[in-house]
């Protein structure tokens, strides 16, 4: 039964992980990586590494999906308007 259920969890690692590299948007990367870290921790508990298991759980499943999100959204870049641009006089040419 144990090792069914090792089996089980490597098997879904291996499914999330491949599904994480081959997402291509970085937002959804960030959700199939909380899912991989999910799987992680069920893993690391089944082979009963508790500790392991609980320091997955917060930081693959919760705070590093969280981060690249957080860096997702900062960098995504919007359209800006020519009028907003401080560098460049009324004639739309550069100061200089």
């Amino acid at each position: 039964m144990n090792q069914w259920l090792i089996g089980a969890a490597v098997a879904f690692v291996v499914l999330a992980a491949t599904t994480a590299v081959l997402t291509r948007e970085p937002a959804r990367q960030a959700v199939v990586l909380s899912v991989l870290g999910l799987g992680l921790a069920v893993l690391f508990a089944v082979l009963q590494a508790p500790d392991v298991a609980l320091s997955q759980l917060a930081v693959g499943t919760a705070l590093t999906p969280l981060l690249i999100l957080l860096t997702v959204r900062k960098v995504t870049r919007r359209p800006t308007r020519p009028d907003d641009h401080p560098a460049t006089g009324d004639d739309g040419q550069d100061q200089k």
